[in-house]
């Protein structure tokens, strides 16, 4: 497996091995020794599995706040999404900032957003499939937001927000400067 730090390098990009022959392919997408090794020890202990019917679904900026924050570990088995993750550590010198990759059925690239970051991706091909693990469950009372077009953070989606198709919960979630609640 491939391992690449991002420009902010608490964010890490996986590229798993993958083996095609005449009946298909096999992939180990996850192995925690492998990482163990490389300095990376996480106990996943939910699965999410989403699925998006249209190109310019966005879903995020999401975060949990501590004690239930989440590591997540992301990956687009069908279709594609530019996938984000943004700083919201008030002590980092990355604050505000963000990284984002596309992950693909093609490439088969995994981002790991660790806890500290808010998460979100938007759909790049329609009938698109996203799975992630997560190290602590949800809990509805630590979830939070940030709006996903807040120009304080100036990321490139792809879509006009005229033509993003957003959940009622995101299209409410405040800018970063409104934000309470974030990491210290």
């Amino acid at each position: 497996m491939k391992i690449e730090r991002l420009a902010i390098p608490d964010v890490i990009l996986f590229t798993p091995k993958i083996f095609r022959d005449d009946r298909g392919f096999f992939s180990e997408v996850w192995n925690a020794r492998l990482l163990k090794d490389a300095g990376i020890s996480l106990d996943f202990v939910q699965d999410n599995h989403a699925f998006s019917k249209e190109e310019g679904v966005v879903r995020g900026l999401h975060y949990q706040l501590a004690p239930k924050a989440q590591d997540k570990l992301v990956r687009c088995p069908k279709g594609a999404i530019l996938d984000v993750a943004v700083d919201i550590r008030r002590s980092s010198p990355t604050f505000g900032k963000h990284v984002s990759a596309v992950l693909s059925a093609e490439n088969w690239q995994q981002l790991l957003v660790p806890k500290g970051f808010a998460h979100g991706y938007v759909t790049l091909e329609p009938d698109t499939e996203v799975l992630y693990k997560v190290t602590e469950y949800y809990s509805p009372q630590h979830d939070k937001g940030l709006a996903w077009d807040d120009p304080a953070l100036a990321i490139q989606w792809g879509v006009k927000p005229a033509d993003a198709i957003l959940s009622g919960k995101d299209k409410i979630q405040p800018r970063l400067k409104d934000a309470a609640q974030l990491f210290a």
